[in-house]
């Protein structure tokens, strides 16, 4: 029963192909699916067997002690029984399990060496940070300067390596895109680096993986793999800051932003907004969620996230924004024209 339903469980995490370690996108989630593979067939096939010897087993101990009811009393000296054929068949068996354990290990360890060997010439240098609970993405240059900031979203050039810098400044987080690689824990005061490779383009989901807190499950974050040109066009939209704002309305809603503290949280290159406390909300217009991963980017869910965050992400750190339906549509309004 335990084997039917973790095949239940594979079959139906194969099926959200954008967040599962058995879709694999990239060359290190292609070598952890080939162990995961290899290590379920032989684990089915070992059930199988033991399962099998016990059916036999029990078939000749009821076919044996219905004999033994039909048979003639016992002579007064006991014949001495051959059993050599079960003590060959358990030494055969024994011999099986050690080689299978063997390999499995072999592979194991050949699966972890590889991991760690991926070539990183021209790699794209990114510094992950998780916060409760968002996720905090820094582009480097070559000489490790910051280019951009962006949250809750990543965008990787197909074929190339990258180099993910991990850090946390509040509690334990874990990094994991099951698409293209394994987890890797992000300890407070301890740097950590993942090296992955997205050979497929493709949106992916990544979630954090250690508990850190109440909204630990709504702490998500998706990776687009795009072609190189697409990486690059995207790359320079987001170095440039936020376009000045022309419209009267929208320069209304900028007031609002400032006014209202949230210029105090939030940055907007190009404008006095530089709080660091939340997510950089440059280009938020053009991201495909909000609260990382929560809910959909669109104008209604913005409208209330600002005005009541806690009914969409309980225990979120930004507070309620009190503003009437005007002002808030002002407001929505211009962080929609962030692109």
């Amino acid at each position: 029963m335990a084997s039917l339903a973790c095949a239940g469980y594979a079959a139906a995490a194969a099926a959200a192909d954008n967040q599962s370690a058995l879709a694999p996108a990239g060359i290190q989630a292609a070598r952890i699916a080939h162990l995961w593979n290899l290590t379920l067939w032989v684990c089915t096939v070992t059930f199988a067997l033991v399962l099998l010897a016990l059916i036999v087993a029990l078939w000749r101990s009821t076919r044996n002690a219905r004999g033994a009811r039909d048979a003639r009393p016992l002579p007064a000296t006991p014949s001495v029984q051959d059993d050599s054929g079960p003590t060959r068949a358990v030494r055969i068996a024994t011999i099986v399990s050690v080689l299978a354990l063997i390999g499995l290990v072999t592979v194991d360890i050949y699966t972890d060496r590889a991991l760690s060997k991926l070539p990183v010439a021209d790699a794209v240098r990114i510094q992950v940070v998780g916060h409760q609970w968002w996720w905090e993405m820094r582009y480097q240059d070559d000489q490790g300067n910051t280019e951009f900031v962006t949250a809750n979203e990543m965008h990787v050039p197909v074929g190339r390596p990258v180099i993910i810098d991990l850090k946390s400044p509040d509690v334990i987080h874990t990094f994991w895109v099951p698409n293209l690689h394994g987890k890797k824990d992000m300890i407070p005061g301890r740097d950590a680096t993942l090296e992955l490779r997205a050979d497929q383009p493709g949106a992916y989901r990544g979630q954090c993986a250690e508990f850190c807190g109440s909204e630990h499950a709504l702490m998500a974050f998706f990776l687009t793999a795009d072609t190189p040109a697409d990486y690059e066009a995207w790359r320079q939209r987001r170095r440039q800051p936020a376009a000045p704002v022309q419209d009267q309305a929208l320069q209304r809603g900028q007031r609002l932003f400032v006014e209202h503290a949230c210029a105090s949280c939030h940055t907007v290159a190009g404008t006095q907004a530089a709080g660091t406390v939340g997510p950089d909300l440059t280009h938020l217009a053009d991201r495909p969620m909000l609260a990382a991963g929560t809910v959909a980017n669109t104008r209604d869910q913005l409208l209330k996230w600002i005005s009541n965050p806690y009914a969409i992400k309980p225990g979120t750190a930004m507070p309620a924004t009190p503003l009437s339906r005007q002002d808030a549509e002002s407001l929505v309004s211009y962080l929609e024209s962030l692109r």
